[in-house]
């Protein structure tokens, strides 16, 4: 103890021997500093004699501004001194004084008054930045999906109470109060490059990467691998777009829709995520009640009584509907927590079961390089598959050093790129023609192991459920509601908000149980019409309308915008007519 104060010390002492020369002589920061305008009117003989007092800095002009210059002097001339004396300490405040409070004495410094106020409001208005400390922080990267301000109005931190509004003025008490705004203070994110490694790899891989064998024996393994790969890098230039108006406009993915092309491109923008993210509770539904189905089928062998997929979907109903009247969705985070660990040890078996399998008795001979019949299918479930754009301003928000982000984005695509390929490709090969849409059924049904992935994995999507329509549920209960419109104040408004969130669960009940019978062109359908505009037609635009300048990127913008619309054209269309036609 005495080594570390002695150490301390003589810190103090270089620090002083190095500012020391650069300052006035005859001022000081330390407590015995006189101030001129305090002096006597007519000084006594012994005082023109005797040295002048040092004068306090403060008197100086400015002196408030660099005051923490002379107080680097100041405490080094305080000595070294035993923990017991009672020696002036000016970084030393009151028991009973909140932290970094500003003395009295201080604050009739000039500038002081002004000083004790910012620090106070700092403390005031601390804000919830997203940043991936641990899973249930990256669990509030929902609540700014795409970069929009989709957090609760309901925090009482956020909206003061009436009560609150109408107390008695006391003397800690701020004279202006604090901003009454149902949006989150914005502070510089502090996440490093690892943890924003791993953020992006969990928002990428989802649910969508289990109907990729489907999609490869729709397309054939060596279409559908050129496919997954040109959709990767179309997406990757996309999200480089998107990046640079951020870079150039600032906010979210709907802000600079507004900032570019007004209010209808930022309703447009908006709808479209509505309409994915709706997309994507839906089909994870379907697909938990049909590996559920199978689930069964397996452990209960004979048994008459067996739930078809419609029972399944709607007893799901009454597990999320509970789940989406949940206000902070970081207390979803334990569940979401089982869900990926769930989903990794679905993947890890596949990759295991698949390997041995083709090393013992190789490829299914029915696999094929093409399939023109429903080659179609393949394009809109690849671009289902990267499903993280709506996370990908939120996460370079997150980050200490957001310049970083570009390439990190580009590593993390590359990745998940070959992970994607390994699973689609591996199912493929290994069971041909056989594949299914829920693939874990493919596995032997009489493996007590494979039993239990299947019920964990169709577990890991049901409780992900919740968080892939948190986002579409808050933009549309936004817009019905107001950004102000919170249950804490009125009851009335809270069952209102409860029964829409109700209503909107049942109606993707219903849309899972239109679209059970074919869930590989229902992923398709998705991926084509509502993710395609979100991927690569709405960043071109924007880039094209608010960053580029040179005649050949603005060319490049609209080829990219072209590609997105034909593809969502043609893509939608032909899986509608092939669902049909089934």
């Amino acid at each position: 103890m005495t080594d570390s104060v002695s150490s301390q010390h003589a810190r103090q002492r270089a620090e002083a021997d190095v500012v020391s020369p650069h300052l006035p002589s005859g001022y000081t920061a330390e407590p015995i500093a006189t101030n001129p305008a305090t002096g006597n009117a007519s000084p006594s003989p012994s005082d023109l004699t005797s040295p002048p007092e040092p004068q306090d800095s403060l008197s100086l002009q400015g002196g408030d501004i660099h005051r923490e210059i002379f107080k680097i002097g100041a405490r080094a001339k305080l000595g070294q001194r035993a923990a017991t004396f009672s020696a002036p300490n000016i970084r030393r405040t009151s028991t009973f004084q909140p932290r970094n409070h500003i003395p009295a004495s201080e604050q009739r410094a000039p500038g002081g008054f002004r000083r004790q106020f910012v620090q106070q409001q700092r403390r005031l208005n601390i804000a919830t930045a997203p940043v991936t400390r641990d899973f249930v922080s990256f669990l509030a990267l929902y609540g700014s999906f795409a970069g929009e301000d989709l957090g609760e109005s309901e925090d009482d931190s956020v909206a003061p109470s009436e009560d609150e509004e109408d107390a008695q003025p006391t003397e800690s008490r701020p004279l202006l109060g604090r901003r009454k705004s149902t949006r989150r203070p914005i502070r510089p994110g502090d996440a490093g490059t690892t943890k924003s490694f791993f953020t992006l790899l969990k928002a990428f891989i989802g649910t969508g990467i289990m109907f990729l064998p489907k999609a490869f024996n729709n397309g054939g393994i060596l279409f559908s691998s050129i496919t997954l790969i040109t959709v990767s890098l179309l997406s990757a230039l996309s999200f480089h777009l998107l990046l640079q108006c951020r870079r150039r406009h600032g906010g979210g993915y709907g802000e600079l829709g507004a900032a570019i092309g007004g209010r209808r491109l930022r309703a447009l923008i908006l709808a479209s995520i509505t309409l994915s993210q709706i997309g994507f509770v839906c089909s994870g539904m379907i697909f938990v009640a049909q590996n559920l189905q199978s689930f069964l089928n397996a452990v209960t062998p004979g048994s008459n009584f067996v739930l078809d997929t419609k029972g399944l979907i709607a007893i799901q109903l009454a597990v999320l509907i509970p789940l989406a009247l949940i206000r902070d969705i970081s207390r979803l985070g334990p569940a979401a927590l089982l869900a990926d660990i769930f989903i990794f040890i679905g993947l890890f078996y596949i990759w295991y079961y698949d390997i041995s399998t083709l090393a013992m008795s190789g490829i299914h001979p029915t696999v094929q390089l093409f399939n023109p019949n429903a080659f179609t299918l393949t394009i809109g479930s690849a671009i289902f598959t990267f499903e993280g754009i709506g996370l990908i301003l939120p996460i370079q928000s997150s980050m200490a050093e957001p310049n970083k982000f570009p390439r990190l984005l580009y590593i993390v695509m590359v990745i998940i790129t070959i992970i994607f390929t390994s699973v689609g490709a591996l199912c493929y090969a290994t069971f041909g023609d056989k594949t299914r849409v829920e693939i874990i059924s493919n596995y032997p049904q009489t493996s007590k192991l494979v039993n239990s992935v299947q019920f964990l994995y169709s577990m890991a999507v049901l409780v992900g459920t919740p968080v892939q329509l948190f986002p579409a549920t808050r933009i549309i209960e936004t817009t019905m509601f107001g950004d102000r419109a919170s249950g804490k104040r009125s009851s009335a408004t809270k069952w209102k908000k409860n029964a829409f969130r109700t209503s909107i669960t049942v109606l993707c009940g219903l849309i899972s149980i239109a679209g059970a019978s074919d869930l590989d062109k229902f992923v398709a359908l998705i991926g084509a019409f509502a993710c395609v505009p979100l991927v690569y037609i709405y960043p071109a635009f924007l880039h094209f309308r608010g960053v580029a300048r040179s005649p050949w990127v603005k060319a490049g913008d609209v080829v990219l915008c072209v590609i997105g619309l034909v593809a969502m054209v043609y893509s939608t269309s032909v899986t509608l007519s092939t669902w049909i036609r089934a």
